[in-house]
């Protein structure tokens, strides 16, 4: 993921520190250099925050994107609602929890934790599902209700 450049532009352009940006999060400093580095991925959580204070999209800071769109604020993840969100995605691609799970090199049974909600999924694996299948991530997190995304916006003058 090249998230982590627009990580370093959100912040940079706002005149912020990393410890500044960290401290907000309730992370320590060298964890949030991580992110903006690409050493490290950033939880689902603190992309959400995060997105919320720059007030943009996740498919912009993922690079899904190179628009933003006005969206719905989402102070919290809940990560039940973003297993029914990966269930409506896997069924409408007609993907089993087996097919899923080996595209993600990982077990039915944890697909099917993040589908019901036990566990909230990885960031790494839910951009894969994204960047795959066009899928908007703001949609899996449930901050817009359309599930695909928009790679440009287009603005017509008068």
């Amino acid at each position: 993921m090249l998230m982590y450049n627009r990580l370093f532009y959100l912040r940079d352009y706002n005149g912020l520190s990393q410890r500044y940006i960290a401290n907000m999060l309730g992370v320590t400093q060298p964890a949030y250099s991580a992110w903006e580095n690409g050493i490290k991925i950033i939880p689902l959580t603190h992309l959400n925050t995060l997105c919320n204070y720059y007030n943009v999209d996740m498919d912009y800071m993922l690079k899904l994107s190179d628009s933003t769109r006005n969206l719905k604020v989402k102070d919290n993840i809940n990560k039940k609602e973003i297993g029914l969100r990966l269930k409506k995605i896997r069924e409408h691609f007609n993907l089993s929890l087996r097919s899923l799970a080996k595209e993600l090199n990982t077990t039915s049974s944890t697909i099917s934790a993040y589908e019901t909600g036990k566990t909230c999924i990885l960031t790494a694996f839910a951009y894969q599902i994204c960047k795959k299948y066009n899928v908007s991530m703001d949609y899996v997190c449930c901050r817009v209700d359309d599930m695909f995304t928009i790679k440009k916006r287009v603005t017509i003058k008068n």
